[in-house]
């Protein structure tokens, strides 16, 4: 769980690996790296978060690259961000001393975290200040495939094998004699490390401890905008900073998750690159940023999701940050994977599949948006009326899903909704602004739909709705997203018994669900999951709005308390041991704290989401 002053602990590998709890995320609004516990860095790609890996050892620890400061026979270790920032802290503990870390990839000075503009500097800061004793510190840097370092009077010039486009300088305030050094340090001394890419930053004034603190100053900037009063208050704070660190500040596009290949389960298969914006994932993620009070990244995912539909000329489920076709999905035979945990996987073979809740997202997030009362262009409204009738028309046709399976297409009971949800807000903004357009016609179109989810996906003999909107298929746990879209109501006899049945039938044990069960619902894959932590804070919510205000406040409290230490939080769980699997961290699960915690806040307040 989240601890703002945490104790320190020995620290363990698997494998050669940490665990997932084991890692901070820092990042600048185009990449992000993962911070271990023991002062490795096994995660950065560069320039951007969906560029081929500089550091990845943490899906190949032999091979992958890494760069790591530490003390010699590290005994035990501990990390916690500063308050209110991504300025994470590591302190590492030896038998003869102690060594405070402080990492960021840096932000310029007096950078707006609102503005829709890139904000890093393009460098990752590593400081390192003893504390008490005397410590031998290592310094390594290896990325993957090697590197090799030309000393120059300021640092080194680092050129990549495998990367001969990068061209990365390593600054320090003591000499460096290669790519691996020895530092014996006192207490007080200090060990200032700066690694820069793109633009060259070997003639600027070298000072990490002010790159530091404005930093921290930018993101406690951005911070005082948030407006969230309630329940894990620490938590949501933390949970909206880590969904800023997945957003990709200068486009307004947002990745599911900063790393890619992490596997559900261990040994398994189920090994996917997270590094793309899916336009559902970051609809929740901009709509849950908007109830705690950040507005501007609403506003800039909106413009970036309509311009990147006119580019590809008809919607896709995901895009690269910048808009463009996912790469297509290839294997990476020269990483083991995660804990031996293969394939490596870069791209995404879901890029071409058909998901039909993309109109409904795009259309809910342009709603929110105009609400407050503003005035949509005409070629805004056009191109929002092309999608309310492409719903019309394509809810019939078998998609894959919002679980993305690579088996057979069907007609899903949450596409279904979701081109509902289509419907009615595009009927909803072209009544309250007085629009032209089919207006009567969408909304009688979606109270069909919603009819047709309650009567044709009910499953008399399972008594709860179904996953197919024929009744057929087994129970879907996104079932309990479509009271949070209001395409049903959560009290309707039919959806209370859906949200029992899914609360006994898809638990996983203590308040945690599968999101459906394999032999139920295949999926085109073999082995089995975890369970996936968003489905549960649907449940929170399904609780709350049902009436079970004390149910869901438990709930919610026991899976805040899965965070790791800096609250953090995995795309899946083991049941069996409470281990974090997938994709980490996962934008999904933040988005849950978030929401939850708002639509609990209200609800002890007497005030409705």
């Amino acid at each position: 769980m989240l601890d703002l002053d945490p104790p320190f602990r020995p620290v363990r590998r698997q494998e050669g690996y940490l665990a997932l709890e084991d890692l901070g995320l820092i990042g600048d609004g185009t990449t992000a790296a993962l911070v271990g516990v023991d002062g490795s860095i096994p995660w950065l790609c560069l320039p951007r978060f969906d560029s081929d890996p500089l550091l990845c050892g943490l899906l190949d620890h032999e091979r992958g690259g890494h760069f790591t400061l530490t003390v010699d026979d590290l005994r035990e270790a501990r990390q916690f961000y500063e308050p209110d920032t991504a300025v994470l802290v590591t302190e590492l503990r030896g038998p003869t001393g102690l060594v405070r870390i402080t990492d960021a990839l840096a932000l310029r000075a007096g950078a707006d975290l609102s503005d829709d503009a890139g904000g890093g500097r393009g460098e990752l800061v590593r400081s390192a200040v003893v504390r008490a004793g005397t410590v031998r510190l290592r310094a390594e840097l290896e990325p993957r495939g090697g590197g090799q370092a030309r000393t120059l009077y300021d640092g080194l010039e680092v050129r990549v094998s495998r990367r001969p486009d990068l061209r990365l300088h390593l600054r320090s305030n003591r000499p460096l004699t290669g790519l691996r050094t020895v530092h014996d340090l006192q207490e007080g001394d200090r060990l200032d490390l700066v690694l820069s890419w793109g633009r060259v930053h070997r003639h600027h004034r070298f000072d990490p401890e002010a790159m530091l603190r404005q930093t921290a100053e930018a993101w406690r900037h951005w911070m005082r905008k948030c407006s969230y009063r309630g329940p894990q208050e620490a938590l949501v704070r933390r949970s909206v900073i880590t969904l800023k660190l997945c957003d990709d500040w200068g486009n307004g596009s947002l990745v599911a998750a900063p790393t890619s290949s992490l596997p559900a389960p261990i040994g398994g298969v189920r090994n996917w690159d997270y590094r793309y914006t899916w336009i559902r994932d970051a609809a929740y993620a901009v709509f849950a940023l908007r109830r705690v009070g950040f507005e501007e990244e609403a506003d800039a995912f909106l413009g970036w999701v309509l311009d990147a539909f006119e580019q590809s000329r008809h919607p896709r489920i995901m895009y690269t940050l910048d808009g463009r076709p996912v790469p297509e999905e290839v294997h990476d035979a020269d990483l083991e994977g995660y804990r031996r945990s293969a394939p490596v996987r870069w791209g995404n073979g879901a890029a071409d599949q058909r998901q039909h809740d993309v109109y409904g997202e795009v259309l809910d997030c342009a709603d929110q948006w105009l609400l407050p009362g503003r005035d949509p262009q005409p070629a805004l409204w056009s191109g929002l009326a092309e999608l309310a009738e492409a719903a019309a028309h394509t809810w019939r046709q078998p998609d894959q899903g919002i679980w993305e399976v690579r088996s057979e297409g069907r007609v899903f009971t949450y596409s279904t909704g979701m081109c509902q949800v289509a419907l009615d807000r595009a009927a909803a903004i072209g009544e309250r602004l007085g629009l032209s357009g089919p207006i009567a016609t969408w909304r009688a179109t979606a109270d069909k739909l919603r009819r047709l989810i309650l009567d044709q996906a009910w499953n008399e003999d399972e008594q709860c709705l179904s996953e197919h909107l024929d009744g057929g298929g087994g129970l879907d746990a996104s079932l309990l997203a479509l009271p949070l879209r209001k395409v049903v109501p959560a009290d309707h006899p039919r959806m209370a018994a859906t949200t029992a049945a899914i609360a006994g039938r898809l638990s996983a044990g203590d308040g945690l669900l599968y999101r459906y069960l394999h032999e139920h619902s295949p999926d085109g894959l073999p082995g089995d999951e975890g369970a996936f932590v968003l489905c549960s804070f649907w449940l929170v919510d399904n609780l709350i709005l049902q009436g079970h205000q004390d149910r869901a406040e438990d709930l919610y409290t026991s899976l805040c308390a899965r965070a790791n230490p800096v609250g953090l939080m995995p795309e899946q769980i083991d049941p069996s041991t409470g281990a974090f699997m997938g994709n980490f961290p996962q934008a999904f699960s933040h988005i849950g704290i978030i929401a939850s915690g708002v639509n609990l806040a209200r609800a002890k307040a007497g005030t409705t989401a």
